[in-house]
């Protein structure tokens, strides 16, 4: 049983803060394909935005007219994966290097956000990042009902004891924490085609 079955969208390998690495991102609509490969670089922290560590540059680009694909969702499996290979092909071309992974735009499958709140004990009086975890599991497995599947969830804010505004609770001591999180989820079956 794959994550997306569960209901859980696959992660992003992190980043080396000192390597350069490529990404790749797909953008697959009703009208065109589009590819777009990118080049991280690290960078000084005053160079970029607060909180990122790479700058990137666009070293190649693919796009195709979209072919099996009807209001986002893939109605014809054969003429869409020809479609998004083409676009691949063409942005791995003009960059001189081959992807492995893309970040995937997905625009289809009524998606819906919701805000939930779900809190815990903690084990042995202090926040821990498997406490930390096993809430966030919580959460989603909360948002994600029969045939939704989880795109995007992140922590918005964390209380202790009541004590609501925690930036980061790990470490910190508690008889009881929360989370408040944003939680984005899609149709599964929608999500499944396009992967």
């Amino acid at each position: 049983m794959s994550s997306l079955d569960r209901g859980l969208a696959p992660k992003m390998r992190p980043v080396s803060a000192n390597r350069t690495t490529i990404v790749a991102a797909l953008d697959i609509g009703t009208s065109k394909i589009t590819c777009l490969i990118g080049r991280l670089r690290p960078c000084a922290p005053r160079d970029i935005l607060p909180g990122r560590s790479h700058a990137i540059d666009v070293i190649g680009l693919g796009h195709i007219q979209s072919r099996g694909i009807k209001a986002g969702a893939v109605v014809d499996a054969g003429e869409a994966e020809h479609a998004v290979r083409q676009a691949i092909a063409a942005a791995e071309q003009k960059a001189g290097v081959r992807i492995e992974s893309v970040l995937l735009s997905v625009s289809a499958g009524r998606m819906q956000g919701q805000l939930i709140e779900a809190a815990a004990e903690t084990r042995g009086g202090t926040v821990t990042a498997n406490d930390l975890s096993h809430a966030m599991s919580a959460g989603v497995r909360h948002a994600t009902g029969e045939g939704r599947t989880t795109l995007h969830a992140l922590a918005a804010g964390y209380s202790l004891d009541g004590v609501k505004g925690i930036r980061d609770p790990k470490g910190m001591l508690a008889k009881r924490f929360g989370i408040e999180m944003n939680v984005v989820t899609s149709d599964a079956a929608v999500v499944r085609n396009l992967m």
